[in-house]
This record gives C-alpha cells, structure tokens and sequence, in this order.
C-alpha cells in the first residue's frame, strides 16, 4: 500500500526576502510553532540576495516539505514577489509577511480563521488600539508611513488604518480576481489590491506591535515613497500609461531643470556658445538622468558596479541620437530667433523622452 499523501496546504504564507539569510530558519522555526494544527506552507520568495538567502531556505526545503523557495534572477521588489509567491501555491487562504521578523507571526492563526469566517480581507495593523510601531521604526521613517497612510487613504473605497501594512491575509478567490490588474511594483502590494479592486471589502483588522529588526537593513527609504507616489498616480490613470514611463517622465522632467540650469550657467553666465553650452547641459543632464532611473525607475534591475559604468556608457550611446536631436532642434529654434534660448533647450530636451525611454528600457535595464 502506498504511503499516505500529506495534506494540502491550507494556508500559505508568502515571505519575500532580500539579504535575510540569517532570518530564514527563526522564522521557519516561528511559524512551525505558532500553525501547529494548521495545514500550512511558507514560501521564501528571494530576489537573488547576495548573502545566500537562497540557499538557507532551500537548506530547510530539504528537511521539511512545507517550505518552499522561488529564487529570482534579474528582477526585484516586494509587491511582485508576492504575486509569484501567491500564484505558486494552491492553498485557498494566501498571507503575506517580511522576512526580517518584525511582524508578529503569532497573528496569523487568527487571520485564518476571521477569513473562514467570512473575512475578504485580514490586516496586521499597527494603528488599531492594541498595535504599535514605535519599536519597528526610526522616528524618519515612521514620519514618511504616517504621510503615505493619510494620502492612501484619501482614494481608497474603504477606510483602513494601516493601508501601508505589509502583514496581511486574503482568500485566493480574491487576489485571483485582482490578478491580472495589479501592477507588481514596488513595495505596496495591500495598496495595490486595493486600489484594483475600488469596492468595499468585508475588512477585519488586527491590532500587532511592529518588532525591532534583528538582523538585516530596512527597505523603506524615499524612493519607496516615490514608487507609493507612482502606484496612486498608476491608478487614477487607469493604468493607460505604464507607470515605469510615468516614473521616466518625472525623472525626464527633474532632468530639464537640471539641463536649463546647467544651460543657463554656461551660456547666460559664461558666454560659452549656445551650442557648445547644449551639448554640455545635455550631457549632465543625461549623466543626471541615469542615475536617478537606476535608483527609482529601474528600482528593481538596479545596475551596480562595473554595470553600473557599463550601463552608464550604453545610456549615452543609445541616448546619442536623441541628445543629437535635441541639440539640432533647439539650436535651430534660436538661430531663427522662434524662440529664445531657454524655452528651445527645454523643447529640445523634451522632445527626446519616449525615444530615451524605449531604447533604456529595451538595451540599459533589460529585464532578464
């Protein structure tokens, strides 16, 4: 007689981690003590961690069949490793927790069991009577979460305190029907959700006190917030432009400032040739650019360092044809007195944006 198959997973409970080597077997061990009696899984979803992420969770994987892990190459950021993580498993019931331990994992019994009871969304929160979070954060970032909860919460259809929780769960009925119109970007998966879904939900929240990171470094920082900023401005828009060229743009525009000031200071100051002052304004203004998409629009196929130079030197190759373009255009604009010197460098620099987003997009941050 064939042995006996074990049970199906009931719960699965996503762990996205980057650099958590040294948090992946406490949090295995957590978990196996607080689900016991709970058909469970826990999938690690490492993004290529340098410090061998990967290789301690497959190291537990070995020994214990309910842990699994999805390693990936070449892409990275929270909110679309749970969407993997998710769509790798079969459980009816789907959680989300970090992998630094700051969350407290005793929580997600009772998130199962409000969701068998008809819950459609269970949220860890920190800002509920009984939760705190003054522990997890400096008083910075915790200044930045505050600001992103108030703005979050002036579009969304359903009220919630901690929009900004990364400690959640939901049953798989729900993120199947929120599948295919999420944007997986960034760092805000539960804000994605809900911005896709735009309908009240049966919302249960649970009051948690948000740890002190052990091991490992915090992920948020500004450009965090800036991604945040993208996903509201994704969705009022309906999606119909790609957020990433939404993200190159207002970089593409920081980069016109750069360029009229730098233009400014060498033609209206120095007297350098209008020109020769463009093709100087356009180079630091490209240099500028490129260092601003590799640490926000390409957030998550950031370059470092001999691809970092590498990446740079492509950026001004492929970029080339339309610097040249912009160079052309507005030095033709002033010589036919059309315009004066500041509105053609800006028209210049303008008119080479989706040009430049394409070519980056395809040959500087290829996805793999």
């Amino acid at each position: 007689m064939s042995a006996s198959l074990p049970e199906p997973a009931r719960l699965a409970v996503i762990i996205p981690c980057y650099n958590e080597a040294a948090n992946v077997a406490p949090m295995a061990e957590r978990l196996a003590a607080t689900l016991q009696g709970i058909a469970w899984e826990a999938i690690f979803v490492d993004d290529d961690s340098p410090d061998g992420t990967a290789a301690a969770a497959r190291a537990l994987a070995a020994t214990d069949p309910r842990i699994r892990c999805i390693r990936r190459i070449g892409r990275r950021g929270l909110a679309s490793a749970c969407i993997e993580g998710w769509l790798a498993t079969s459980a009816p019931y789907l959680a989300v927790i970090d992998g630094d331990l700051q969350h407290d994992e005793t929580l997600l019994p009772k998130m199962l069991a409000a969701l068998e009871g008809g819950a459609e969304l269970v949220v860890g929160s920190r800002h509920v009577e009984g939760g705190a979070a003054e522990g997890g954060l400096s008083p910075w970032r915790a200044k930045l979460s505050d600001a992103g909860t108030a703005l979050a919460n002036a579009v969304l259809p359903v009220r919630i305190s901690d929009p900004m929780s990364g400690f959640f769960a939901l049953p798989r009925t729900l993120f199947e029907e929120a599948a295919p119109r999420l944007t997986g970007t960034g760092f805000k998966i539960l804000l994605d959700i809900l911005l896709t879904l735009r309908r009240p939900l049966r919302l249960v929240e649970l009051p948690y006190e948000f740890r002190a990171r052990l091991a490992g470094a915090s992920k948020l920082d500004a450009a965090v917030m800036l991604e945040f900023l993208g996903l509201l401005t994704d969705k009022a828009l309906g999606g119909l432009v790609p957020l990433r060229f939404l993200s190159f743009a207002l970089v593409g525009a920081a980069g016109v400032l750069v360029h009229l000031a730098v233009l400014g200071l060498l033609f209206g100051v120095a007297g350098i040739g209008f020109t020769a002052a463009q093709w100087g304004a356009t180079i630091v203004a490209m240099t500028v650019n490129f260092l601003l998409n590799n640490r926000i629009t390409y957030r998550d196929r950031r370059l470092r360092g001999a691809r970092l130079w590498r990446g740079l030197a492509l950026f001004y190759v492929v970029c080339g044809l339309g610097a040249a373009a912009n160079v052309g255009i507005a030095a033709l604009l002033v010589r036919d007195g059309l315009l004066a010197w500041g509105l053609a460098g800006g028209a210049g620099a303008a008119l080479t944006v989706v040009w430049n987003y394409a070519m980056s997009t395809t040959l500087v941050w290829r996805g793999r």
